[in-house]
């Protein structure tokens, strides 16, 4: 009978797309590994593309929609261009891409409470377990952290239909990055037009809509309710929550690739710039070299 219900959903075109996405010429891909900011910049650009609807929890699927979330039909009948939400690892079928990156350390903390809010995890799971399954790829679908980015920075960096932001550049100046978005996308966007989506999707702002709207989107509505989605909303917070082991792990899993990142991490043997520019492109670590 499973079968039957499953023959069926994928003859009409009723089973949730995912990495099987039906790719357009014009669609643009929001991408980032999870917990990276990838709501935060949802709401940003559904606040300055969107007309006379503000982004909210209720409307950001709608605004820019999830494939993972769609079925194949629904993703093939919206209106296009497209832009569409990803944590997907390299797909050289997407044309042109957001890419949102975020310090692995401050990621992992993010992740681990994200987990607690899911039910993966138990209040009180040592956190430094939980950062050595982050650091293997346990922790999500969608490979690590350095799996993920590197994918798309070895082979999109720098080109034109390729635009890297930094979760932590953000933060510092919301409305010239948000301006970069617009620019990219071809949107002739105001400095007033710019402020205002930048305070709708302040971090205050969400979770103010959290609080009402929480049982409403799909990512939040059977998940722990004392936990919240929008939490510090901020750079560096690894410094007080992971012990200084797990910032050594982390580091030394993919230090390179945070120094080309410009993240600074404690110097190891052998580094430079350029050295760790060709071991980001090689998807290698100086301890396996």
């Amino acid at each position: 009978m499973s079968r039957l219900i499953a023959g069926a959903k994928l003859l009409f075109g009723l089973q949730l797309v995912g990495r099987n996405l039906d790719v357009f010429p014009d669609d643009v891909f929001l991408v980032s590994y999870p917990k990276s900011g990838n709501t935060w910049t949802r709401f940003l650009i559904g606040n300055l593309i969107s007309k006379g609807e503000k982004a909210d929890f209720s409307s950001i699927n709608r605004i820019i929609p999830d494939p993972e979330a769609l079925t194949k039909r629904a993703a093939n009948q919206l209106p296009r261009p497209r832009i569409l939400k990803s944590h997907q690892y390299f797909d050289p079928r997407y044309p042109k891409v957001i890419y949102i990156v975020r310090d692995p350390r401050d990621v992992a903390v993010s992740q681990y409470h994200f987990q607690r809010k899911r039910r993966v995890i138990q209040d009180g799971y040592p956190i430094e377990e939980f950062v050595r399954g982050f650091i293997r790829g346990e922790t999500s679908i969608y490979g690590s952290w350095g799996e993920n980015a590197a994918s798309w920075l070895a082979t999109r960096h720098g080109q034109s239909n390729f635009l890297l932001l930094r979760y932590e550049d953000m933060l510092e100046d919301t409305r010239q990055a948000l301006a970069k978005v617009a620019a990219f996308l071809d949107i002739c966007a105001t400095p007033e037009r710019l402020q205002l989506a930048v305070e709708n999707s302040s971090a205050d702002h969400m979770r103010e809509l959290e609080k009402s709207q929480a049982k409403l989107w799909s990512t939040t509505k059977n998940t722990r309710q004392d936990v919240p989605f929008v939490r510090a909303a901020k750079s560096s917070e690894w410094k007080s929550e992971l012990p200084h082991e797990s910032v050594a792990e982390i580091e030394s899993a993919w230090g390179h690739l945070m120094r080309y990142l410009g993240y600074e991490t404690e110097p190891s043997p052998g580094s430079s710039p350029e050295t760790d520019r060709n071991l980001m492109l090689l998807g290698q670590s100086p301890e396996r070299i």
